[in-house]
This record gives C-alpha cells, sequence and structure tokens, in this order.
C-alpha cells in the first residue's frame, strides 16, 4: 500500500531583493507516496524547481511546514538535513554530474563513501546497484565513453545505491534522444513501484504517460490541471 513519505502543509517560498517581492511558491499543501511516480510540470520559471528544492531539504520554505515521516525539517539542525539527504534521497540531474576521472563503480560508490562505508562492502553494493541498471558490463568505463543514456543509467545507480526512500529527479530526460529517453523513464518507473517515492520535475508533456500522479505549477501555483499546454512546448 501507498504510504505517505512527506508532506508540505500551507509551504510558501518568496525571495526578496531590494524592494522587489517574489512569490517563487505560493502557498501549498501537498503529499507525496510510495510506489507512486509523480511529475511536477510548467513552463520555465514556474516555480517548479523551487518546489522540488523544498522537497530535498536543500532550501527551507519561508513560510509553512515540510514533514518528512512525521518530522518537521525545519525543526532539524543543518548538519541533521545533510544526513537525511545523504541517507534518505537521491538525485538526478540532468546533465548527469558525473565526477569525471572516475569510473562507473567509482561514481555509485561516491555515497556510500561520504556515509563512511568501508571500500569493500562499498564495492560490493556499487555493483548491484550497476547491475540493476544494466551496466554492470561497463563498472570500468570512463563517463567520456558512455552515452548519454548510459551516464543517466550511471547517475539512477549512484542515487539508488544508499537504498533512499526517496529520488528526485530534475529534468531527467533533456538532455536524452528519444529511446533513451524512454528507457530511464520505465527505469524509474520500475523504481516507483519498489516502495519509492519517485518525484520527476519537467516540461516536457510526452512523460504524462509514465505517471501514477501529475503536479503543474504555474506562475508559483500548485494544482492538478494544466492551464495552457502551449507553454510546454
Amino acid at each position: 500500500m501507498p504510504e505517505q513519505i512527506v508532506t508540505l502543509e500551507n509551504v510558501k517560498k518568496i525571495y526578496k531583493t531590494g524592494d522587489t517581492t517574489i512569490t517563487a511558491l505560493d502557498s501549498t499543501t501537498i503529499s507525496f507516496e510510495t510506489n507512486k511516480l509523480t511529475l511536477i510540470m510548467g513552463p520555465s520559471g514556474s516555480g517548479k524547481t523551487t518546489l522540488l528544492s523544498i522537497l530535498g531539504f536543500v532550501i527551507y520554505p519561508t513560510e509553512g511546514e515540510v514533514i518528512y515521516k512525521g518530522k518537521k525539517v525545519s525543526e532539524l539542525k543543518e548538519s541533521d538535513l545533510a544526513t537525511l539527504r545523504l541517507h534518505e534521497i537521491g538525485f538526478i540531474f540532468q546533465q548527469f554530474n558525473l565526477i569525471e576521472p572516475l569510473n562507473a563503480l567509482e561514481n555509485v560508490m561516491q555515497p556510500l563513501i561520504l556515509q563512511g562505508i568501508k571500500k569493500n562492502e562499498a564495492t560490493k553494493r556499487a555493483k548491484i546497484a550497476l547491475e540493476e541498471v544494466g551496466l554492470v558490463t561497463r563498472m570500468y568505463t570512463l563517463p567520456k565513453r558512455l552515452s548519454g543514456g548510459q551516464k543517466q543509467r550511471v547517475a539512477i545507480a549512484r542515487a539508488l545505491v544508499t537504498s533512499p526512500s526517496m529520488i528526485l529527479c530534475d529534468e531527467p530526460t533533456a538532455s536524452l534522444d528519444a529511446k533513451s529517453a524512454e528507457s530511464i523513464m520505465k527505469e524509474l518507473k520500475t523504481l516507483a513501484s519498489k516502495n519509492k517515492v519517485v518525484v520527476i520535475v519537467t516540461h516536457d508533456l510526452r512523460l504524462r504517460q509514465y505517471a501514477d500522479k501529475v503536479i503543474y505549477v504555474e506562475e508559483g501555483k500548485v494544482s492538478d490541471a494544466i492551464r495552457n499546454e502551449e507553454d510546454y512546448k
């Protein structure tokens, strides 16, 4: 059964520059559950990346509460938030963010090394993660010798290796061709079915077919209904 992992209660994010006030995210109440792939969609500058950053405990909301597994995030120290991000959240980015001098295996091992896991155990877990995304034969390959789709699968393995409860993706298919994008979305869909929260920020309407839930963000306002489909093209 789906389980609520993170909830936003009346969350708002406001930025002030001089006399200018910008509401990046208007008052929002929403929950994210396991076993569901959720898309956050909206045109550029709509506030969807702000919403993802709040979900990932990267930024604090100006107002409201973020509750993760029953705990109010606002009550946690920055060091505790860093630990939470390291152990509980897997991040996947548009540009992969792989470390170029390291091979695929070494890239996937990095979160475990940061956790203080011994090298032998980290290597074992990283190999299993690469096997799960079909890249065990490329584990010693440097990023520059991998295709875009393969790089993104390494990034997925890196996000998975710590067994996080939540996987947050920022435009994970934007740098990929159609075939690779389809493959990545199917893998993310499978991950969601394994008791994970998978949240994907995108402006690509074609990804809606993979979603269990779609959230639209326009001018900082969150809804479940798209207002202007032309803005997404």
